[in-house]
């Protein structure tokens, strides 16, 4: 059968299923391999595939009235839904997995965030000397070297500003945490 007399007897298929959706089983016929085995390579987990299949499918007959042919063959279109429906099964996949992850913190965490986000507090109150010295040394892991060059100090005054900073850190977290 030539391509123009494939297309057209797809498109009678889908002009047919759309006037009676009973007819859909012959889409779902010449369309199930290659959808599955589209869907099969991008999930890799059988019982999944399955499922997803089986929703690209649902998906398709249940929007099959909106179908308008263009001359792309059908499977394009399943294909489509099979992409999007895989894209979305991934983002769930991945808010689970961020809420698995919160659900999991523990005390431990917790308290180390809290002491995080008090001494990111405490860094914002060191004179403006200081707070750029550690800013650059911790945050931005710059050597000592690198400090004194970009601030055109010496690395001994690098290294008291570095201390005087840590000192006054200490003392403030001190006072914080009784």
């Amino acid at each position: 059968m030539k391509a123009t007399e494939e297309k057209a007897a797809e498109r009678l298929l889908i002009e047919a299923a759309q006037k009676d959706p009973s007819r859909f089983s012959d889409l779902y016929e010449q369309n199930f391999e290659r959808v599955y085995a589209f869907v099969a390579r991008r999930i890799g987990v059988r019982d999944e595939a399955e499922d997803i299949t089986a929703e690209v499918f649902y998906q398709a007959l249940a929007h099959l009235p909106r179908f308008r042919w263009r001359g792309v063959p059908f499977s394009a279109w399943l294909f489509r839904i099979a992409a999007n429906l895989i894209a979305d099964r991934w983002k769930r996949a991945a808010k689970e997995q961020a809420i698995s992850n919160l659900n999991n913190l523990t005390e431990d965490d917790v308290e180390e965030a809290q002491e995080r986000a008090l001494l990111f507090r405490l860094v914002g109150t060191l004179p403006p000397a200081q707070r750029r010295v550690i800013v650059m040394r911790f945050a931005e892991q710059r050597s000592i070297r690198e400090v004194a060059q970009e601030l055109g100090r010496t690395e001994g005054a690098v290294k008291q500003l570095q201390l005087r900073a840590l000192e006054n850190l200490r003392k403030r977290m001190g006072e914080t945490n009784g």
